[in-house]
């Protein structure tokens, strides 16, 4: 046990979080459809294509931050500011993060989650919130630990 723990740490301690360059989308990609695959989720065409292209556009509100271990990306995580009437400040949706099944266990959802937490910060946003599946229940562990259950439910139409 000790042994993994260590390992776990040394591996850990060469993480970088950083946004995921323009060059980097044949190693973003396998990532997002990893993330697609887990929620069953199919995308109208070239949603992917116009996603990519706003996280890199500095006119849109939308960013992407990847989890590099060892200089690999391992991990992503898609977020958004929006306006609110509640408050000046905008709000964070953090849209989507996930971690590869080798990288798991290393801290990487963690890491992504406190990093959109400094960068809304930062940016003068009042919150970050985002949704999950009731039967996530892995992810529902590190959730719980860094953030509050609303008790709201989300309720959407599709069009």
């Amino acid at each position: 046990m000790a042994d993994k723990a260590s390992a776990e740490k040394a591996s850990a301690d060469k993480v970088v979080i950083r946004p995921v360059g323009a060059d980097e989308r044949a190693v973003w990609e396998p990532l997002w459809n990893g993330y697609l695959a887990f929620y069953k989720a199919t995308l109208a065409p070239g949603a992917s294509d116009v996603a990519w292209q706003r996280f890199h556009d500095s006119s849109e509100p939308m960013f992407l931050l990847g989890a590099y271990v060892e200089g690999k990306l391992t991990g992503i995580v898609h977020y958004l500011y929006h306006r609110s009437s509640w408050t000046p400040g905008n709000y964070c949706y953090l849209q989507d993060l996930f971690v590869a099944d080798s990288a798991r266990g290393l801290g990487l959802g963690r890491a992504l989650i406190e990093a959109v937490y400094e960068k809304a910060k930062a940016d003068g946003c009042s919150r970050v919130y985002w949704l999950t599946q009731t039967s996530n229940a892995q992810a529902r562990i590190l959730y719980d630990q860094v953030a509050d259950v609303s008790g709201f439910m989300q309720y959407r139409k599709l069009f």
